[in-house]
């Protein structure tokens, strides 16, 4: 044989049609019935109600689709189910492999217009009132006037013989209003229909769903990168003839199509005119229409392989439900999309796949839906948690409270999540709420967890790195769309974390110049683009929490910290609050540090602080928390305004002084710096740390979100004074020096020391040394020769006593190693040549 044999269907569609409507008469869906009867308006009883039945739940969705309230219908596959085993009662059970739920998976294409006929059958007339003639839509008012035109010719035609009556009554295209050939059923129906999953149904991820699912409802979970324009999508043409007046439609199945040119009415068919067709907009129907791109989620992604993404169709209800960066449920059904013009050739027998959106259920609601729709046992445990005292500390320790210690930035962590609320002039400028925060340090003091935490937790929290990301990847790119060929623009990280928070780990790897990218987002919470003839200006409004590592594998306290870290100021005055996280071996902190970790290496949790575990904050009460608090909107009283204006004029004079003191006492020992810069510009160059007009900004966003978690109507003097007291711990851990020659902590003057000299002396020749050899090999450790560094140092006037105590120094701190034989000086990681 050539060809398969056709198979005739053994399945009973005017069966099945049966069923689907005895199921949407009769199914009450208990309260669910009931509450639709309810929104319904339509308190009367009627016949089935008044036998004790309650009414149909999509008995009411219909009359309030016929009504225009709603314009998509909704079947819920437990609720088929459901019907299904109420109507067997008193049977045995059947398997749900033999049920309506279990078709209606496996072939949701052809259930859905087995379903719109049973609607169409259903539809009632709309209610008295229920929709102006100004409201009306166009094809509504077509099909009113061709109803009416319809009617007059069968009252004219009764006069005439009942063959000419038979006759007339058989017209194709051009016949009457109660004929089926009339119109389309696709262009008639003023609704959408949708399939809702079952509860028990799992959500796949995108590279699980294989070519046996063609044709069946199926859930991804993934995250949105990209959705297009919501733009129309015609489902039937209409014609105009013009030569016998005629209307024609053609329905539109494919993704292109063929117009007519010629029309084929009954009545041109007799004269043999054969009119020319002339296309109406007016009275074709079209859907909206949008094409969204969704990924894996990376907990998805196998190791080694990269993220796949599948393309979901949004039609009418589904459309502008989506936004980049969401995650959510898509349910839909799967199917395949041939190629069209040349990929076709190019594709041979292979097509693409795509989802046909017919559920969408996001994950992470937005803070202003999680508000308005606590529960009332979360209402409970807000209220609850609300009337401690101590509500501030209590809910900055549930922020990883799987890390040990690390309270101050806990509690910063926990203002950038709730942060300040935003401020427009009348002129239009906005002034940022977000909160920003860097944390500096060494590793392994848990910078990276703290950052995945928040994340998490944030409802649109976008984590990356600096390493694996561009400028691009952090703004946007110009993409090409795949659906009309124009150049689009695809948001990066920044964007997707639009209204979120946006963390940013390995913030020292970036490159210069992508790291410039986020210069106008942590100001201005804009990005400007213009890229291929693109102009235009995307929102980004984001809190930026970053990670920078020191560029040693240490940091070095004797240096500055935009010499360990080796970041622009101009970036690092951006952020609110700058963190510097050392490990510094302590008997005590060690200690508690390490029965934390076993506990709950032992536990497989974390220690619970509160007295009742049943009043524990957990990760969603949290998020609850967050949303409740950012919905206050406190306001700055004027007394507390002029506290502020103190306490910032205060801590700048505090910060002239300190520069002065500084100056004074180089002068005193040397005249001048080691650099012969003066003494002055030496100690004010420092931009970290300084009291700028940025300050201020942070201090009152700082305290307006300290406000917030309180839940407090306006901001105290405390809200200050804490905002104030993260600021100075802040500081406090920036000057985290040792002992100068005068033995006061933090002596600026011991970084131009006879140490530090000889240090950079050995930082400059290991650089020539590994510019000489070409780079650094990455499987053995840096080494110099101790003979040629003695030589070097006794060159520049040192001592070799000089040496030894600056070995010893740095050996202390981690920096370096010698070895017994004092011969080589091993470098733990290698320093760059600018430190």
């Amino acid at each position: 044989m050539s060809a398969l044999e056709s198979i005739r269907s053994i399945v009973d569609y005017d069966g099945e049609v049966g069923k689907i409507t005895q199921f949407l008469e009769k199914f009450a869906g208990g309260s669910n019935g009931k509450k639709a009867a309810m929104a319904d308006g339509d308190e009367a009883m009627d016949g089935e109600q008044q036998t004790g039945k309650a009414r149909s739940k999509y008995v009411g969705v219909l009359q309030r689709v016929a009504n225009c309230a709603e314009d998509t219908v909704e079947i819920a596959l437990d609720d088929v189910r459901a019907f299904e085993v109420e109507q067997s009662s008193g049977h045995p059970p059947f398997a749900f492999a033999s049920s309506l739920a279990y078709r209606i998976e496996h072939n949701t294409r052809c259930y859905v217009e087995l379903f719109s006929r049973a609607v169409d059958a259903l539809m009632p007339e709309p209610e008295a009132g229920a929709q102006s003639e100004q409201d009306a839509d166009v094809l509504d008012v077509i099909f009113r006037a061709r109803r009416d035109r319809d009617r007059r010719d069968r009252e004219a035609l009764r006069t005439f013989d009942k063959e000419v009556a038979r006759a007339a009554g058989a017209q194709g295209v051009g016949g009457a209003a109660g004929e089926p050939e009339s119109f389309p059923a696709v262009l008639t129906r003023r609704y959408t229909l949708r399939f809702v999953p079952r509860a028990a149904q799992k959500a796949q991820a995108v590279r699980e769903v294989g070519a046996s699912q063609i044709g069946h409802l199926v859930t991804v979970r993934g995250i949105v990168t990209r959705v297009s324009d919501v733009r129309p999508a015609m489902v039937v043409a209409a014609y105009l003839c013009d030569a016998c007046g005629s209307e024609v439609f053609q329905e539109v199945k494919t993704r292109q199509f063929t117009p007519l040119t010629q029309c084929a009415s009954q009545r041109c068919v007799e004269n043999k005119s054969r009119g020319k067709l002339h296309r109406q907009t007016r009275s074709s129907r079209f859907l909206r229409f949008q094409e969204v791109k969704l990924q894996e989620m990376t907990d998805q992604v196998p190791m080694g392989d990269i993220p796949r993404t599948l393309t979901i169709h949004c039609v009418e209800g589904t459309v502008r439900t989506l936004s980049p960066g969401d995650v959510a449920h898509v349910a839909g059904v799967f199917l395949p999309q041939p190629y069209t013009g040349f990929r076709a050739m190019r594709a041979g027998l292979l097509a693409d796949t795509l989802l046909e959106a017919h559920h969408i259920r996001p994950l992470k609601r937005r803070y202003d839906e999680m508000a308005a729709e606590l529960t009332p046992e979360m209402h409970m445990r807000l209220a609850q948690l609300m009337r401690d005292p101590d509500v501030y500390g209590r809910v900055a320790q549930a922020i990883a409270p799987e890390i040990f210690g690390h309270e101050d930035v806990k509690r910063a962590l926990l203002l950038l999540l709730v942060g300040a609320p935003t401020k427009r002039t009348n002129d239009g400028m906005a002034i940022r709420g977000d909160i920003n925060i860097c944390l500096m340090g060494d590793p392994g003091v848990a910078k990276s967890q703290l950052l995945r935490f928040v994340a998490k937790v944030a409802p649109r929290g976008v984590y990356t790195t600096g390493r694996g990301s561009s400028g691009a990847g952090l703004t946007a790119a110009v993409m090409r769309d795949a659906v009309t060929g124009e150049m689009v623009l695809e948001g990066g990280a920044l964007v997707l974390a639009d209204n979120g928070i946006c963390a940013i780990d390995e913030f020292d790897k970036m490159d210069e110049n992508d790291r410039t990218a986020i210069h106008e987002v942590m100001e201005q919470q804009t990005i400007s683009i213009s890229k291929a003839g693109i102009t235009t200006t995307l929102n980004a409004r984001t809190a930026i929490l970053a990670a920078a590592n020191p560029a040693r594998s240490r940091y070095n306290p004797r240096m500055t910290p935009e010499e360990n870290i080796n970041l622009p100021a101009a970036l690092l005055s951006r952020f609110d609050v700058l963190f510097l996280m050392l490990d510094r071996p302590s008997h005590e902190d060690d200690l508690m540090l390490a029965r934390h970790v076993a506990w709950v290496h032992t536990h497989g949790r974390h220690p619970t602080t509160a007295a009742d575990p049943a009043t524990e904050v957990d990760v969603d009460l949290l998020r609850h928390f967050v949303a409740a608090a950012r919905a206050n909107n406190p306001t700055l009283p004027r007394a507390v305004a002029d506290y502020v204006v103190g306490a910032y004029v205060q801590l700048r004079q505090q910060h002239k002084t300190a520069v002065d003191a500084a100056a004074a006492r180089r002068n005193l020992a040397r005249g001048t710096t080691d650099s012969g810069v003066p003494p002055s510009a030496a100690a004010g160059r420092s931009a970290i740390g300084n009291t700028t007009p940025r300050t201020l900004l942070g201090i009152l966003r700082l305290a307006q979100a300290r406000a917030r978690v309180c839940g407090a109507s306006i901001v105290t003097t405390d809200d200050v004074d804490e905002a104030l007291r993260l600021m100075d711990a802040a500081h406090v851990t920036l000057d985290a020096r040792p002992a100068g020659p005068s033995g006061a902590y933090g002596d600026r003057s011991a970084r131009t020391d006879q140490m530090s000299a000889i240090f950079a002396i050995m930082t400059r020749q290991l650089a020539t040394l590994q510019a000489a050899e070409g780079g650094d090999d990455p499987a053995e450790l840096p080494q110099l020769v101790y003979s040629d560094v003695l030589d070097r140092v006794r060159d520049a006037g040192y001592t070799e006593a000089d040496l030894s105590r600056c070995l010893n120094q740095y050996e202390n701190i981690h920096i370096l190693q010698v070895n017994t034989t004092r011969t080589r000086i091993t470098f733990i990681a290698t320093p760059t040549a600018t430190q």
